[in-house]
């Protein structure tokens, strides 16, 4: 539903016990005409079989802590954004993770 007012969307709200709908824009109150359902999505349960195995692709990049010849990579932006991001890498034979800024 929408507000008559701005044509912002309504929030269901409740004020003194009564169930009615919200703008948040224009601060008005609507009554509910019908029935209000309220859904809440069933939490599932993932349960995990096996060995845990990343996904993130593989580069022949130097472990400066082990010297193993490939390791995993991704990309993040860390500074701002007329800066090139940052990679980092962690190593697929010790785990270890490094950067390196562009």
């Amino acid at each position: 539903m929408f507000c008559e007012k701005c044509g912002s969307l309504l929030v269901p709200k409740e004020k003194k016990g009564k169930k009615l709908f919200y703008c948040r824009k224009c601060k008005t109150y609507y009554n509910l005409s019908g029935k209000l359902v309220e859904k809440s999505a069933q939490k599932s349960k993932i349960t995990l079989i096996g060995e845990r195995r990343p996904t993130l692709p593989t580069v022949e990049e130097e472990c400066p802590k082990c010297g193993h010849k490939k390791a995993y990579f991704w990309i993040e932006q860390t500074r701002a954004s007329d800066e090139p991001p940052t990679r980092f890498y962690k190593c697929k034979k010790c785990g270890h993770v490094w950067r390196e800024y562009h």
